[in-house]
């Protein structure tokens, strides 16, 4: 997020357990730099997971849509407040940055933590109408790195449990010159929204496309499957609104049936990856391949629209809202056990999204590998080819090149960001998590 007023930024350090760390805390101001050093050094070292979290002033505009929005008694809202409230008291810093009730909060995961999470689970992603979406360190308004922002300890006082929080421990892990807050519920809260929000925001992308597709193609089956799809938001909405309060969502949610119209989707795009891989690997390699051998397999590859890229985003939603499900499923098995809370919700959420990375890479993989096949010259007995030929042949050949871009083939584990933009009342808005780098 962009923050081009330069000034002290007050920073928590968030272990999600009683810790113990070397002394390699600070407590006086520390660079954007030394900040993410020491982030690294503690994720390294630490005994159990920690995050940073630091409070900048809100923006003037800010995209709430994009977030999940929850009331001012929601956990994570609760448990935000009050360790604003008790890190205020130990530090003037935190008061005088959260004396508003207004401000941005934005929770750093370190790249060993978020692996945790699964290496797949958080891509980047392109955002209409927001150059650099994708967060790393703070800038001014020219995108240059704001060198005179100095990062300070919020406080020594630990955030007490909020109300009603599942497993809402706090404490004092001690280790070195500085002391961490032990906000476990916190951590997990805002990872399980953001996470969230960043599988809606990918189910939203597809949607888009999706309907620009069918559109055109008046294929009805087609139409039925992405209705179908669609049809599963309300309930994951209503079920991942029940447990983010953390109550247990019912049958009368209709969840199982938008799980099994979404598993059947993902078995529908199963056989389609399959179907691809063979058909790829039944060309000739190292050879030119003609347009129309690559049409029968891949239909409409050759054209703005086509079947193949209405599969290809079908299969993005199912996975986009698999995602989401994954997700309220780990929450739900975390608060089950509120004495293993954020083992449980990690355990949970690599375990049951393996099958989703899996197939995610796997359709990378056939876009790569039709972006590198060369198109052979059209074939039959004439020496000289019309324009329309040659037009078609060359549109062809540059929309195979382009399903290439962008597509994320590496799955290193970057550090992940969150953003909570919090309001005077206390209701808070998280943001899709994002690697902070690309």
């Amino acid at each position: 997020m962009t923050d081009d007023r330069k000034g002290t930024v007050p920073v928590w350090m968030l272990a999600t357990g009683d810790a113990r760390v070397p002394a390699v805390t600070e407590d006086g101001p520390m660079t954007a730099e030394r900040l993410a050093e020491l982030r690294g050094a503690l994720a390294a070292l630490a005994e159990e997971p920690i995050a940073t979290l630091e409070v900048h002033p809100l923006p003037d505009q800010l995209d709430r849509g994009r977030g999940i929005p929850l009331d001012a008694a929601s956990p994570l809202a609760q448990h935000l407040s009050q360790l604003i409230m008790q890190s205020a008291r130990g530090s003037s810093a935190a008061t005088t940055a959260t004396a508003t009730g207004e401000g941005l909060y934005r929770m750093v995961i370190p790249a060993k933590v978020a692996a945790r999470f699964g290496q797949g689970l958080i891509r980047p992603m392109a955002v209409k109408g927001a150059a650099g979406a994708i967060r790393g360190p703070l800038v001014d308004s020219a995108g240059k790195i704001v060198g005179g922002v100095k990062f300070v300890p919020a406080g020594q006082a630990a955030a007490a449990g909020a109300a009603g929080g599942a497993g809402a421990t706090a404490g004092l892990a001690v280790g070195g010159s500085a002391m961490l807050t032990v906000a476990a519920p916190l951590v997990l809260m805002a990872v399980a929204v953001g996470v969230s929000a960043h599988a809606d925001s990918r189910r939203q992308q597809a949607i888009e496309h999706i309907t620009e597709l069918l559109e055109q193609l008046h294929e009805q089956k087609l139409v039925d499957e992405h209705s179908e799809l669609d049809g599963c938001r309300d309930a994951i909405d209503k079920a991942t609104a029940i447990l983010l309060d953390q109550g247990r969502p019912g049958v009368s949610l209709g969840l199982d049936s938008a799980v099994h119209a979404i598993n059947s989707a993902l078995g529908a795009a199963d056989r389609r990856l399959a179907q691809w891989q063979s058909a790829l690997d039944k060309l000739p390699e190292g050879k030119a391949v003609d347009l129309g051998t690559l049409t029968k397999s891949f239909p409409g590859i050759d054209d703005h629209g086509g079947i193949f890229r209405a599969h290809l985003e079908l299969a993005t939603l199912a996975i986009a809202l698999k995602r989401r499900v994954v997700v309220l499923q780990a929450v739900e098995h975390a608060q089950s056990d509120p004495g293993n809370l954020f083992e449980n919700f990690t355990r949970a959420l690599r375990l049951d999204q393996q099958r989703l990375d899996a197939l995610e890479s796997s359709i990378a993989g056939v876009l790569v590998r039709l972006s590198t096949l060369e198109l052979a010259r059209p074939s039959g007995l004439r020496p000289v080819f019309t324009t329309a030929e040659v037009d078609r042949l060359m549109r062809a050949a540059h929309r195979i090149r382009r399903l290439g871009d962008g597509v994320a083939v590496d799955n290193r584990a970057t550090d992940l960001a969150i953003e909570i933009a919090r309001d005077e009342e206390g209701t808070v808005v998280v943001f899709p998590a994002l690697p902070t780098s690309a």
